[in-house]
């Protein structure tokens, strides 16, 4: 420890006492809830399962941080709040974080380092990286105690900004500026796959051949599960209808306005206008028809949402082939795809999936997967401890300031590793049924926590 680590700082004084701060408090976290994470990562394997898909090309004979360890350390990290990979070099010594991947809290031995991660980093290939992927396939199955009738797929893509000269970085036009431009696939809030694409692409680029693989994997574990997917007006593609249609998938899709279209429902548009004229309150009428586009293969039904308003006229369009009422299908089904929105801003906002500053692009994608992983590790803990809390529907960064950031001294003995909590801790209540919902009962020889 540093001379200057030693000095006192003095504050203004309270009353007739001075106020004195120093850095010698011993061994402290302001990350207690690590033990958390690292109990619901061990349950569902992610961790282990990651460590399996990635291959290690090291020489066991000079191998200090297991790879197994270095993945815990960078996706409990990043669910904890720390976003770059050089903050490590300051987390590799916090006591929690060393417990939560496994190794007993040692002020002599720390984790790996920012170079040792990075390093990780950039030997991930292609053919890892769709094992990476396929990971996450299988906790999305596993996450399901029953096997399920029907699953809703919404696939949807966002930008992801770039700042330097990565490789495969291209200027969006609608975004504006620079940026990847990744896919996402959700399951009402579980993440199915991320896949990190270039930004000169169509929106829905690759989304059949996802769809085909994620199709083949989930009949694979459930052969009777109907799926379902669901988009927006980008996804609108006869190529990826046509698919579905004939392998038995469902879809409802956005689909954009066009003089076409507008004519084909002009009559209820304007009957939804005279009616606004009469009594003037928002009119809405949904009717379905039959369309075809000029390129596509054949006519589909769509379903129109003729609109009016004090704002004026504003027909909605949406192409299915799901057999339903036209305003249950497009007010009760259609409309709840902007929860996934949400995710996507949690995995952005939250979870830092928008912190691909690597230069390779492969980099990148896995930096993307360890998002999405962190995500993963979140959501098990909200599906599996959090029920009927307070926390059931909060967001990443709520539970984190919550259940995360929990201040501890950390003292090591011969025999127990104890984490003293803070006592102001006001969540101590809700720390309690989380623990006990994820160990239920002692385990002979678990570290002790107090």
């Amino acid at each position: 420890m540093t001379d200057c680590n030693r000095d006192p700082v003095t504050f203004s004084s309270l009353g007739s006492k001075s106020v004195v701060a120093d850095f010698l408090g011993g061994r402290l976290t302001s990350d207690a809830g690590a033990l958390l994470l690292r109990e619901i990562g061990e349950r569902i394997g992610l961790f282990e399962a990651l460590n399996q898909a990635i291959p290690d090309p090291r020489d066991p004979r000079f191998i200090i941080h297991e790879q197994k360890e270095m993945l815990a350390q960078r996706i409990i990290a990043i669910a904890l709040g720390y976003e770059d990979l050089n903050d490590h070099q300051t987390l590799r010594n916090d006591p929690a974080l060393q417990a939560a991947v496994g190794k007993v809290p040692d002020e002599e031995i720390s984790l790996a380092s920012p170079p040792t991660l990075c390093r990780l980093e950039n030997r991930i290939d292609r053919k890892t990286l769709i094992a990476i992927a396929s990971v996450l396939v299988d906790q999305f199955i596993a996450a399901h105690d029953q096997p399920p009738e029907h699953l809703t797929l919404d696939f949807d893509a966002t930008d992801d900004p770039t700042h330097g000269h990565q490789e495969l970085r291209f200027f969006h036009g609608y975004y504006d500026h620079y940026c990847f431009l990744p896919l996402y696939v959700f399951c009402g809030d579980e993440l199915v796959t991320a896949y990190l694409r270039p930004s000169k692409i169509d929106a829905s680029k690759h989304t059949r051949a996802l769809l085909k693989l994620l199709v083949q994997r989930l009949r694979q574990a459930w052969p009777e599960v109907k799926i379902t997917i669901r988009a927006d007006s980008g996804f609108c593609r006869w190529k990826l209808m046509r698919w579905c249609d004939t392998h038995g998938i469902g879809y409802v899709l956005g689909l954009a306005r066009n003089p076409t279209l507008e004519r084909s429902a002009s009559d209820w548009v304007e009957g939804a206008a005279r009616q606004f004229a009469k009594t003037s309150e928002p009119e809405r009428i949904f009717v379905s028809f039959s369309y075809a586009a000029s390129t596509w293969d054949r006519p589909r039904r769509v379903i129109v949402k003729a609109e009016h308003n004090a704002q004026g006229s504003n027909p909605r369009f949406i192409v299915t082939n799901v057999p339903a009422d036209p305003q249950e299908l497009y007010e009760d089904f259609y409309c709840q795809r902007g929860n996934m929105e949400n995710r996507i801003k949690e995995q952005q906002l939250d979870l830092f999936a928008d912190r691909t500053s690597c230069h390779r692009f492969l980099a990148n994608q896995f930096r993307l997967l360890l998002s999405s992983a962190a995500y993963v590790l979140v959501q098990a803990l909200r599906r599996m401890a959090l029920r009927e809390t307070d926390l059931e529907k909060a967001q990443v960064g709520t539970i984190r300031l919550k259940l995360f950031k929990v201040a501890a001294r950390v003292v090591v003995t011969a025999r127990r590793v104890v984490f003293h909590l803070a006592t102001s801790y006001p969540f101590q209540k809700l720390f309690h049924a989380v623990f006990e919902r994820l160990i239920p009962s002692p385990m002979p020889g678990r570290a002790g926590v107090g």
